[in-house]
């Protein structure tokens, strides 16, 4: 096992700038899948599992919408909610019991719903809730996208260590070209969220500047 005495942002921009990194690139048509932008995460100002990378992240995510609503191409929004007995969390709610742990995002609850600065179409957008990380995971998803015939998914939310890089990595098993853009993406801690990024960048996706993708949907409806 190599090791190093850099920190994970230093890797990742390392690897970053590799120009001889290839690319899976952008295919023919694309579906947006934002991955539990929910208060329990985005909120920092009222709950302690929540956290923020870039400050402009849902900002960027509405942007990214705007565009694939017009070009018609699908939005789909995640979020995790549980019964009140937390039992359809299974083995993963067992490990902690306190206010905060997973299990007690009960449906209907504060911490279950969508922040209040995402731009949602409730009635052209897909709406799912998930209980583990993937987004791929007992949901409709799949169907979802095959209806569509996409190739690409463009993956944005949180956490970048969690169901982010689980959706990641779902996605390009299931064939799909799997774009991440960096500033759209959150995790607790740097050191995780620039670890998993790198890692992604270097098996299962392209993890790319968000520009980088507002200029290829550009182009897509010229």
């Amino acid at each position: 096992m190599e090791t190093s005495n850099k920190t994970a942002r230093e890797i990742y921009q390392e690897v970053k700038a590799n120009p001889a990194r290839k690319k899976f690139g952008f295919g023919r048509k694309a579906a947006l899948i934002n991955v539990d932008p929910q208060k329990a995460y985005t909120r920092t100002d009222l709950f302690k599992t929540a956290y923020e990378t870039d400050p402009r992240q849902l900002e960027y995510v509405n942007m990214l919408a705007k565009q694939f609503r017009a070009l018609g191409w699908p939005v789909v929004w995640t979020h995790v909610a549980y019964m009140d007995s937390g039992e359809d969390a299974g083995v993963w709610g067992t490990r902690t019991d306190t206010e905060d742990s997973l299990q007690n995002i009960k449906y209907g609850s504060e911490r279950s719903e969508f922040d209040d600065r995402l731009e949602i179409d409730r009635k052209g957008d897909a709406i799912y809730t998930k209980r583990m990380p993937s987004a791929f995971f007992e949901t409709p998803l799949q169907s979802h996208l095959v209806w569509h015939q996409v190739d690409t998914l463009v993956i944005t939310g949180g956490s970048t260590s969690g169901c982010i890089r689980a959706t990641a990595v779902d996605s390009l098993s299931r064939g799909y070209r799997t774009i991440v853009p960096e500033e759209t993406t959150a995790d607790k801690h740097e050191s995780y969220h620039f670890a998993n990024l790198t890692d992604l960048l270097l098996k299962y996706a392209d993890v790319v500047a968000v520009q980088e993708v507002f200029d290829w949907l550009e182009g897509q409806g010229s």
